[in-house]
Parts: structure tokens; C-alpha cells; sequence
């Protein structure tokens, strides 16, 4: 009976016409276009929408409403050169206001969408745990911040140590140096305990599409590769899509902070080369150089999703074959391996030539990047017009703006293979929807029956 439905399954795959019936066809899957949200998530779409819009209302509230509220109350916010360079900046009086404020904005929609989804198995998980994960990346950004402001101090320390002024002894030095441990070990621990939650929280949405799908099974284990897609790709699905997601919070986090930061350094900034003089001169700088790189790699990386896709179809074409071998004789012919072998060769080559144009582009972006502020900061390096304290804020706010504005510059290589593992659930969900499949399995599949395109 097995052998039975293998060779059905082979002929139907290669003639295109695979069909599922109508009445198989749970109502979830009609509803749930992509189980590796719809498990976890309640609502994905809405879920998602709201998510952005009460962000960004939440924000503008802050600096439109709720900041200036809060200084009139009391909680007035210290000035950037005044901040302290240690742990006591968290208990600042403006910060101790933000904390408040986040809470009663992840309370409310928190609270919302649990009481929307009461019925949703993974609610506390999906919901609450990513709130959680988003205020602890918006603390590791503080972090960054109060590293940042003990940069000041030592690196005049440093320069005033170097020029041998007087004053300047040994225990200057271990003042800061013990300073910069406790922030270390902050920095450690909230570290540690984030990767541990996310860890748990990872594993929480695949046993949620594990389940999804092992209670669909038999409507599944007949599809092409099922068995790969629902251990393999959804594994690498959520652990991909959650370190982008993580990544990409924590770019917003950091231009929400360290935006008004660089902001205020720009005053020391006041003449560029070429340009002359510009306002907020380091904020645009920031992002025509991101916006540069972004459409750069953009451009040179642009058919690498579908060749990566494609790798893990002749792969997958090429391992079952091996695996037909183990138990039927007539299988893994020596013509038939070496054929199959031929089209992975061809696709690694191919892939290895694309890739090797884009890491030219990226490797000359990122090399580029190394110089490009100290390019634009000469003029006032030689007028002396700020210390080396100075300098290394203005550099290490400069690079962190530009850097989450680099979003997918640093993130593209992984974009890649998150987008070539969409493609193979986009083509396992059209499948079980019995709906048509993506062009680019459509064509697999009229290759193997030799279906022959006007471009190939």
C-alpha cells in the first residue's frame, strides 16, 4: 500500500497535477494560510497590524504627550552631558517615567489581545513573552547608552594621561575600570537570561507548529518532502524569523534612543567636507550612508532567495533518492544518481558565481564603512575642536544609528534563507490548500514532465 501511494505520488508530482479533495481539507487550514504563524500567534494579520500601529502611536505619545507630562510631574530629564556614567542612570528619574509608561502600554495591549484570544493555547507565550522580549531589548539598548556615556570620561582620561598632564593617577584609571564592570556584568546577565527566554520562547512556537501539523498528518504525510518541511524547515523557520525579529526591535530600540543622542552631538559636527555646513550634519549622514548600502546589496543580492531555494530542491530531489536506494534495488541507479548529482553541481556553481558579486559589493560597503565618519569628521579632528572623549561618543552613537538603519545590510544573508525556507512552506500550505502552486515550484515541476518555457 505504501509503495502504492509513492508511485502514485512520483507520477502525480511530475504530470503537475496533484489534487487534494475538497471535503479533506480541514476548515483550519482554509482559514490558516501559514500555520507557522497561525499556531503560535492568535490572528497573525491583525495581531501584527495592531502591533506596528499602537507602536508607533505609543512612541509618538512618549515624545509628543508623555515625556513633557512627565517633567511636569517631576520627572525632569537630566541633560546629556550631566548623565551619570554608571548603574544609577537606570533609576533616573525620566527613565523610571519610561518604565512606567511601557508598562501600562504593553498592559494595554497585552491585555487586549488576551482577552481576544482566550482560546488560543500559546496566548501567554506569543503575546506576553514577546512583550517581554521587546522591553529587555529595549533595556540592553540602555545598557549601550550607559556605555556610551562612561566612553567620555575615559577616553579624556586617556588623552589627558597621554599628554601627561598632571593629576592623573593609577586610581583614575580603576574608578572607571570598576565602573565598567558593574555595567559589564549587567550587560552579562540581562544578556544570558534573554537568550535563555528566547530559547524557551523558539522551541514554544515550533512545538505549537509541530502540534498544528502532527493533528493534520494524514492529510500531509502524502506531500512531497512532508516529513522535511515539518521537522527541518519550521525548526529554522522560527529560530531564523525570531532572530531577525529580535535584531529588527533592537535596531528600533537603538533609533529611538540614540537618535536624540546623536542629535545633540551633531552641535560639535558643524562643517563637512565637500558638503560645507549642514544640520544635525551626523543624523544625515546616517542615513543616506545606510540608505546606500541597503539599496546596494539590495540590488546585488536580489535572485539569491530563489537559487537558494532552488539548492534545497535538487538537494532534497537528490537525498530521496538515496533513501528510495536503501530499500528497493531498483532505485539510486548509477544514471539516475549522477544525473541528479549533475543538477546540484549546477546549482552550487551557479549559486557560488551570484554570491561571489554580492560579497564584492558587501565587502566594499563594509570595508568603505570603517572610514566613512572619520572621512566626514576630519575637519574638526584638525581644528581640535573636541576631545577624544567626545570623539568616541560621536563615533559610537554614529555607529549604532548607522547600523540599525543597516538593518538589511547586516541581516540580508539571513533575509536570504528565511526567504528560500518561506518558499518551501508557501509551496507545502498551496499544496495542502489545493491551490496553485508558486511559479517557481510550477516550473520544477513542468521540467521534470518536460514542459519546455519560451525562457527556459
Amino acid at each position: 500500500m505504501g509503495r502504492t501511494h509513492c508511485c502514485f505520488l512520483r507520477t502525480a508530482l511530475v504530470s503537475g497535477k496533484i489534487s487534494v479533495p475538497r471535503h479533506s481539507r480541514d476548515s483550519q487550514f482554509r482559514k490558516a494560510k501559514l500555520p507557522v504563524f497561525h499556531s503560535f500567534f492568535p490572528q497573525p494579520k491583525p495581531f501584527f497590524i495592531s502591533l506596528v500601529v499602537w507602536t508607533l502611536i505609543s512612541i509618538f505619545g512618549w515624545y509628543f504627550f508623555a515625556a513633557g507630562l512627565g517633567a511636569s510631574l517631576g520627572f525632569v530629564p537630566v541633560p546629556e552631558e550631566q548623565q551619570p556614567i554608571d548603574l544609577s542612570f537606570f533609576l533616573l528619574p525620566e527613565n523610571l517615567w519610561f518604565y512606567g509608561y511601557f508598562l501600562a502600554s504593553a498592559l494595554i495591549f497585552c491585555g487586549f489581545w488576551h482577552l481576544k484570544a482566550m482560546s488560543h493555547p500559546w496566548k501567554i507565550w506569543s503575546i506576553w513573552g514577546s512583550a517581554l522580549i521587546i522591553f529587555v531589548t529595549y533595556f540592553s539598548v540602555q545598557i549601550s547608552v550607559v556605555i556610551n556615556n562612561w566612553r567620555r570620561p575615559f577616553g579624556d582620561l586617556l588623552q589627558n594621561a597621554l599628554a601627561k598632564k598632571p593629576g592623573i593617577t593609577v586610581e583614575n584609571f580603576d574608578d572607571l575600570f570598576l565602573i565598567f564592570a558593574q555595567i559589564a556584568f549587567l550587560a552579562m546577565f540581562v544578556s544570558i537570561m534573554t537568550d535563555f527566554f528566547t530559547s524557551h520562547y523558539i522551541f514554544r512556537w515550533r512545538t505549537a507548529m509541530n502540534d498544528f501539523y502532527m493533528a493534520n498528518w494524514e492529510k500531509l504525510r502524502h506531500i512531497e518532502g512532508a516529513s522535511q518541511r515539518v521537522q527541518e524547515d519550521t525548526m529554522r523557520f522560527s529560530s531564523t524569523l525570531e532572530g531577525l525579529g529580535i535584531n529588527l526591535i533592537n535596531s528600533v530600540m537603538t533609533l529611538v534612543v540614540f537618535l536624540p543622542i546623536m542629535m545633540g552631538l551633531s552641535h560639535y559636527v558643524t562643517s563637512l567636507p565637500i558638503l560645507g555646513e549642514v544640520p544635525n550634519s551626523l543624523f544625515w549622514l546616517a542615513i543616506f550612508w545606510s540608505a546606500f548600502g541597503t539599496v546596494l546589496l539590495a540590488v546585488a543580492g536580489v535572485k539569491l532567495p530563489g537559487l537558494n531555494f532552488k539548492n534545497q530542491r535538487v538537494e532534497a530531489a537528490y537525498r530521496k533518492e538515496l533513501v528510495y536506494g536503501e530499500d528497493h534495488a531498483d532505485r539510486a541507479q548509477p544514471p539516475t544518481v549522477q544525473e541528479l548529482f549533475s543538477a546540484v553541481r549546477k546549482n552550487y556553481f551557479t549559486l557560488y558565481f551570484h554570491y561571489m558579486y554580492f560579497n564584492v559589493a558587501r565587502s566594499f560597503y563594509l570595508q568603505a564603512d570603517n572610514l566613512f565618519v572619520y572621512f566626514f569628521m576630519a575637519p574638526t579632528l584638525v581644528a581640535g575642536a573636541i576631545t577624544y572623549g567626545i570623539f568616541q561618543q560621536i563615533a559610537t552613537a554614529f555607529g549604532q544609528v548607522s547600523s540599525s538603519f543597516q538593518y538589511l545590510v547586516n541581516s540580508w544573508t539571513t533575509i536570504i534563507e528565511l526567504l528560500s525556507i518561506h518558499k518551501r512552506l508557501k509551496a507545502f500550505e498551496a499544496t495542502i490548500d489545493n491551490e496553485p502552486l508558486p511559479e517557481i515550484d510550477q516550473r520544477y515541476l513542468d521540467r521534470e514532465a518536460g514542459i519546455l518555457h519560451a525562457d527556459g
